[in-house]
């Protein structure tokens, strides 16, 4: 691990710096949140900036400890890094200064100086998608790690790009509330800025597509920390063909998780209310997993057996 982080800090410097910087704004607007007793759309004004801190540190972080998993290094993989880093950035400067003059960020299109900020985001947010996708290609095709970590590494970057897809209702005409010059909503059923959960925000009276969003996202953090997990409490009891089995399963429940968050959200659910539709959804979508896992389980070989087959 050590030597991984090492080769990080060398191959991807400006990875590491986003991982700096954004670690330091987020300290900076935690803050801001003590001290600033302002309120934007029902929250603490410096909470949306702490949130997208905290999320570009963690984001940043990983992609450099898997592009450091590269068996040496890939031009094309950095340069798409280079990219998210410039989007990151940008999307940061648009945020953080919209705090500062005392208005959002998202969906404002109240003057014309917020609607060229709006979609300055809109387009930094797509082109950081292309480069999240050609990153997550070079690694596949470049062989990047052991093969279960690869495959968790796989799984962490399809399913953190379905989550940022599921996002893009959020912009669409339908979700356009009634208030001139608003051009989105991340809350279904209900005006965005009532009452939520503690510190995530996330609605407690409608449905709320931040939460499928955020789960999609952090696949690229629980998929390789599964992988890991696998190897260093099960290592002795599962071949590496049993782990990936376990991390596909594990990874398309996952996404299947990811897409089933958007749709009761978009049903105008809150996440702690789900009707019985959702929940009937998720008892399936449980018990296939546990289906799928025990499966796993009941055809492992033995690593000693594996070796000497």
């Amino acid at each position: 691990m050590t030597d991984v982080m090492s080769r990080a800090a060398r191959r991807h410097r400006p990875l590491v710096l986003l991982t700096a910087a954004m670690a330091v704004l987020a300290v900076v607007t935690a803050v801001g949140m003590l001290a600033d007793p302002r309120v934007l759309t029902g929250a603490p004004i410096w909470l949306k900036p702490f949130k997208f801190s905290v999320s570009f540190a963690l984001y940043a972080a990983t992609l450099a400890w898997m592009l450091a998993q590269l068996p040496r290094r890939s031009r094309v993989g950095e340069w798409a890094a280079g990219v998210v880093v410039a989007t990151a950035l940008i999307e940061m400067v648009v945020i953080v200064g919209q705090v500062l003059r005392g208005t959002t960020s998202h969906y404002n299109e109240t003057s014309p100086f917020n609607a060229a900020l709006w979609q300055v985001m809109g387009a930094a947010v797509m082109v950081l998608f292309v480069a999240h996708v050609v990153v997550a290609v070079t690694l596949l095709v470049r062989r990047a790690g052991d093969r279960a970590t690869r495959w968790a590494m796989g799984f962490g970057l399809g399913v953190s790009a379905l989550g940022m897809l599921v996002a893009v209702p959020m912009t669409q005409p339908g979700q356009a509330p009634a208030d001139a010059g608003i051009s989105g909503a991340h809350s279904v059923g209900v005006p965005d800025g009532g009452p939520g959960l503690p510190i995530l925000g996330w609605s407690t009276t409608g449905g709320d597509l931040r939460i499928g969003h955020f789960v999609g996202l952090h696949a690229l953090q629980a998929l390789p920390i599964l992988a890991f997990l696998l190897r260093r409490y099960l290592g002795g009891w599962l071949d590496e063909r049993d782990r990936v089995r376990l991390l596909a399963v594990a990874g398309t429940g996952y996404g299947v998780l990811t897409l089933l968050l958007t749709w009761q959200a978009l049903r105008g659910q809150p996440l702690l209310r789900p009707d019985l539709t959702t929940l009937a959804a998720l008892a399936a979508l449980l018990a296939a997993t546990a289906l799928a896992v025990a499966a796993v389980v009941a055809s492992r070989r033995r690593p000693e057996l594996a070796l000497a087959a």
